[in-house]
């Protein structure tokens, strides 16, 4: 079979390859902090490390250009971890293990790291190639995008030089990105003292698992299932007819990744027992039917479990439930003007249980709410924050970063839109996408920066689907560096 480094540009998927054998979770930045500084320094370019991990490696101009104003190549180091349940895998120590399937290269039950892998390991080639013309570069690799852009957020100003920003971190060849959407975590929180499991009672384990998952942002327009909601759809029934009550309960594991497993451990009255299993099959033939031809391997599980414990009280248990049950999911509301697009959405990402002290114990709750209009982002964070707070829960907010506004008389746009054009004999389509991208921070930190985002096609990131199409990898290349000639 065909190996990744020999597919073209040869360069990029080389680097790529290597990117897949380094592991670079988020949160985890020291050996791709480490790999990228001796890269550049291995060329023998300047390159800078700054106290939070991020990397800039500085290449002069071509000869001929060394008036030309500079341009950054961006894009982040980490990745999103992700796997199957099936699959044993370890992300702070394992390569990925990638591989091409038909015209894609994808990865064996994880994330393929595509995301922003490809982006990363095209500014490489770029910094590594003698042969291409440009203008004073500067690749600049931020650390922990995925989980709160804290490399930009954390960029100092008057680090970077260049006047014009390409970010490598879209995922569909074809579109020009000029404007995303912001965000905001909402952390949420139900402290509670346990009470004893009622004698007599037996445990079952309940478990959605199987779905497709995906990004929050990219892929919150495709209506996918969203694990949490759907088990605390089966919990209320469960409480509310059948007497069960909760014990713990887990979903989810990523802010910005749409959850795709979820469990539950409840109590039930031991003659109780078959009306909860029917109860699970009748749900799971529910959800079947609901999302039948967006989930293909949707499964709802019940497993007995040994009688745990304590179990949650009951005002904080139906608390709890009434207010998940609540909160907005999905997509809000769409941008009138472009009624294709995502305007305001919230993924309720993840949902936890954790011991404090004795018998004291918390559950912990996290939405990723994204918006382009600010105060929408703010209309639907106090939806979220009441809808909590009426359930007795303790909220609050981090992590709050811009939307990138449209400039649509950007320079950088009528250049690359004229390149586009000329490479391949077809308009590129200009869009506002309601993931983040850094744009919108390094933006308000460096006022006046010329940006434009691109990339190729990436289906699925930040699930165990990911995968990256070979042809519109050459495509990318072909256009950025058609594109850093003209700057």
């Amino acid at each position: 079979m065909k190996q990744l480094e020999e597919l073209q540009p040869q360069g990029v998927w080389k680097n790529f390859h290597d990117l897949t054998q380094i592991p670079r979770p988020s949160g985890k930045k020291e050996q791709i902090s480490k790999f990228l500084t001796d890269y550049g320094r291995s060329l023998g370019l300047e390159t800078v490390q700054d106290e939070i991990g991020n990397v800039i490696i500085r290449k002069p101009a071509s000869p001929g250009m060394e008036d030309h104003p500079g341009v950054i190549l961006q894009g982040h180091m980490d990745m999103v971890p992700q796997k199957n349940s099936d699959v044993q895998f370890d992300f702070e120590t394992d390569p990925i293990k990638a591989y091409m399937e038909g015209e894609w290269v994808t990865a064996a039950g994880t994330t393929l790291g595509a995301d922003d892998g490809i982006g990363v390991a095209t500014a490489m080639a770029i910094l590594a190639d003698k042969n291409i013309v440009h203008p004073p570069l500067e690749a600049f690799f931020t650390v922990d995008e995925e989980i709160g852009m804290y490399g930009a957020f954390d960029l100092k100003g008057g680090v970077l030089q260049g006047k014009t920003l390409l970010n490598l971190d879209s995922e569909t060849e074809g579109e020009l990105y000029v404007g995303c959407a912001g965000g905001v975590d909402i952390n949420i929180t139900f402290d509670y003292f346990c009470q004893p499991a009622i004698e007599g009672d037996k445990a079952f384990k309940l478990t959605i698992k199987g779905l497709k998952g995906g990004h929050s942002g990219c892929d919150i327009n495709l209506q996918r299932a969203n694990a949490n909601k759907l088990l605390f759809r089966l919990l209320k029934q469960a409480v509310t007819e059948y007497e069960a009550r909760l014990a713990w309960v887990e979903g989810g594991s990523l802010r910005n990744s749409i959850p795709r497993e979820a469990s539950a451990i409840v109590t039930i009255p031991a003659e109780g027992e078959s009306d909860l299993r029917q109860l699970v099959e009748d749900y799971e033939d529910l959800f079947i039917r609901e999302f039948d031809g967006v989930e293909d391997n949707l499964q709802l599980l019940i497993e007995e479990t040994p009688l745990p414990d304590a179990i949650l009280p009951e005002e904080i248990q139906d608390n709890l439930i009434h207010a998940i049950i609540a909160c907005p999911d999905g997509v809000y509301r769409m941008i009138p003007e472009m009624p294709d697009v995502v305007e305001s959405s919230n993924n309720l990402a993840i949902i936890s249980t954790t011991g404090l002290n004795n018998n004291e114990q918390r559950i912990e709750i996290c939405c990723l709410t994204r918006s382009s209009v600010e105060s929408r982002k703010e209309e639907l964070q106090s939806i979220i924050e009441s809808t909590f707070a009426l359930a007795g829960a303790k909220v609050e907010f981090s992590g709050s970063y811009p939307g990138w506004k449209p400039n649509l008389h950007s320079r950088i746009l009528e250049i690359m839109q004229q390149t586009y054009n000329e490479e391949f004999a077809e308009k590129a389509r200009i869009i506002t996408i309601h993931a983040g991208l850094e744009c919108g921070i390094i933006g308000r930190n460096y006022p006046g920066l010329d940006m434009i985002s691109f990339g190729p096609t990436i289906k699925h990131p930040h699930s165990p689907d990911e995968k990256v199409n070979i042809a519109t990898v050459q495509r990318f290349w072909q256009l950025l560096i058609a594109t850093l000639k003209k700057l």
